[in-house]
This record gives structure tokens, C-alpha cells and sequence, in this order.
């Protein structure tokens, strides 16, 4: 009996947790360029399931123990375009991230909501400058352009420098932050891709696939907090029967 708790109580876990994860992903339906998550699941080790018969044990067969997180993987695919009008709004149409520095750091995203701060440069809000091939791009003001191969133009139709567009290189491990940006520990040029200007790349969350998961989920959630109800039920009968016969 003491399996069933086990059992099923990583259940509720992992169901709890991926409840965590689909909230996430609604929340940010509408972040720009935000990549869905998803719970991937696995049981731990089986174990091997015995009886004592005749004063030794046999074995009966295996059982799976508990089920756990094994885990979160993003969803890269692609989303749609928003035509805003804004000139501060850039979109990568096919492979690559942007590159924004903050610091120390290089945040990757496909977030291209910028802006242009105080002194004159291109920047994504609250994370820091956007990156060209050689450093910060300066752009002046409002008045500046993009072309689809990532050369912005600065007010005065000067050359400012080229969109720096990456990925991550083979194997190399992601690790995700809020609001949809990603940090690599080693990256490369981006080749396949345009860049628009005027729009921007929406969430590539859907809706309702998640309204359909959260349902499951919850209704696996339930299942399993039944079960355990059931399980403690009948814990606290078996006691009660071998305290009366004691």
C-alpha cells in the first residue's frame, strides 16, 4: 500500500507541475516571441516485485515506482507576424535570434518589440542594446531602416551596422529565462533568414491546445488526489482491523 502512496502522489507532482508550466505558457500568449514549454514525463527505475512463498521470496514481475519530471522542453517552432507599423518593431523570418546585451550577458530572442534609449542607440526595453556584428547599434531616432538582410540605416541613411543574428551551435545547452529570452554557452550565425521591418513575431503559444491540456491536466490532477484519498481510506481500515485483532 505503501507503493500506492508513492505512486501516486508523484503523480500529483508531476501533473502539478505541468498545471505550473501550461499557466506559464497562457500567461505569456501574448508576450512577443515567448517559445511554449512543455512537461516531458518518465518513471523512475522499476523494481522488482516479490512474494514470500515457503519461507523465500519469489518474484512476481516488476512495477514502475514513481513517475517524475524528466523535463521542461521549449517549443521553437515558428509563429505569426504582426504588422504593427512601428519602425522599432523587427521580426526574424525563418532561423536565428536576436542579440541583446545586458552586462556581461548576451540574451538571445526572437522578441523585436525594440526601442531607442537616451542616447541614441537601439535597445530592447529593460534588457539592454541590441547587438550587430560589431557592437552596439547606434540609430539616432525613429527616422532609421532595415533592410531583409539585417543592414539598418541610421536617420541619415548611413550604414549603423548589421543585425547580429544567432543560434545555438549543435548541442549546446539553452537555458530560458522569463519573458522569452535564452542564454548559450556558444552560438553561431544564423543563414537561413530575412529580416522585416514594422512587425513583430507573436507567441507561438496556441491557445487551444493549452485550454485542452490545462482540462487533462486538472482532470489527471483530480484522478490521482482520488486515488490517494481512496489509498489513505483504506490504510487507516487495514490498521484498524489489526489493531482489533491484536
Amino acid at each position: 500500500m505503501n507503493r500506492g502512496f508513492y505512486t501516486v502522489g508523484s503523480g500529483m507532482l508531476v501533473q502539478q507541475r505541468n498545471l505550473n508550466v501550461i499557466g506559464n505558457n497562457i500567461i505569456n500568449s501574448q508576450t512577443p516571441g515567448y517559445r511554449a514549454e512543455r512537461v516531458i514525463t518518465s518513471t523512475f527505475e522499476q523494481e522488482l516485485v516479490t512474494r514470500l512463498e515457503n519461507g523465500k521470496y519469489v518474484r512476481i514481475g516488476t512495477a514502475d515506482q514513481i513517475a517524475t519530471v524528466d523535463e521542461v522542453e521549449t517549443v521553437f517552432d515558428e509563429s505569426s507576424l504582426y504588422e504593427s507599423g512601428n519602425p522599432f518593431d523587427l521580426a526574424i523570418c525563418g532561423d536565428g535570434f536576436f542579440n541583446v546585451r545586458d552586462g556581461e550577458n548576451t540574451f538571445l530572442t526572437r522578441n523585436g518589440c525594440f526601442n531607442v534609449d537616451d542616447e541614441g542607440y537601439l535597445v530592447l526595453d529593460e534588457i539592454g542594446r541590441v547587438q550587430g556584428t560589431n557592437g552596439d547599434i547606434y540609430i539616432g531616432g525613429s527616422d532609421f531602416k532595415v533592410d531583409l538582410n539585417g543592414d539598418v540605416y541610421d536617420m541619415n541613411g548611413n550604414l549603423a551596422g548589421t543585425l547580429a543574428v544567432s543560434k545555438p551551435a549543435e548541442n549546446a545547452e539553452m537555458i530560458k529565462f522569463e519573458n522569452a529570452y535564452f542564454l548559450t554557452d556558444e552560438v553561431v550565425p544564423a543563414e537561413d533568414y530575412v529580416v522585416r521591418q514594422g512587425v513583430y513575431e507573436r507567441s507561438n503559444v496556441d491557445m487551444t491546445d493549452e485550454y485542452t491540456r490545462l482540462i487533462e491536466t486538472q482532470a489527471a490532477f483530480k484522478a490521482c488526489s482520488t486515488a490517494l484519498s481512496i489509498i489513505d481510506q483504506l490504510n487507516s481500515k487495514s490498521a484498524s482491523q489489526i489493531a482489533s485483532v491484536n
